[in-house]
């Protein structure tokens, strides 16, 4: 995606949140959108945290994807500094299994609002994909690429219905 200006920031409250926040690229680059990555933390670097939700809109992002862990600061105090939409995913912590991560992020007063996903790798997938959904509002391309996957998850089922691992069902 280097080639085109980002559309989407990623960015975490830390490294270790890689490996689950992968995911949410692997689904923007899968789906063509320009995006950017980084750590931003809201206990470490609060500055550069301010810095980044401020500037986004003008250097032309549409949407930040926030992962977060604990506490999970991260997403609602990048929505407090930008009107831009902020999804937050929840980064599974080792103490509480990502629920504290979860109401943390969930849990935000009225007038901030933070689009909260699932905990751990199906909320950093589909933040990827609400992301570029919200990208294809005025992107046509890549709305056309998110109706085109939306259309692969519908044939797999159907091409797939019996749930034994052990048949093919496209023999049936």
């Amino acid at each position: 995606m280097s080639n085109s200006a980002p559309k989407v920031g990623v960015i975490m409250g830390s490294k270790s949140d890689w490996p689950v926040m992968e995911h949410a690229v692997a689904m923007l680059e899968r789906l063509g959108v320009a995006y950017e990555t980084r750590v931003v933390s809201a206990h470490r670097t609060p500055d550069l945290l301010f810095e980044y939700a401020k500037s986004a809109a003008e250097r032309g992002l549409q949407v930040i994807v926030a992962g977060a862990g604990g506490a999970a600061h991260l997403p609602g105090m990048v929505a407090s500094q930008t009107a831009l939409p902020v999804l937050g995913v929840p980064v599974e912590s080792k103490a509480l299994k990502g629920l504290d991560s979860l109401l943390s992020i969930a849990q935000m007063p009225g007038g901030i609002a933070v689009g909260t996903l699932a905990i751990g790798k199906a909320g950093a997938t589909n933040a990827g994909l609400l992301a570029a959904q919200i990208v294809g509002l005025q992107d046509s391309a890549v709305r056309e690429a998110v109706e085109a996957f939306r259309a692969e998850q519908t044939q797999l089922v159907l091409d797939n219905p019996d749930p034994r691992p052990d048949v093919d069902s496209s023999a049936q």
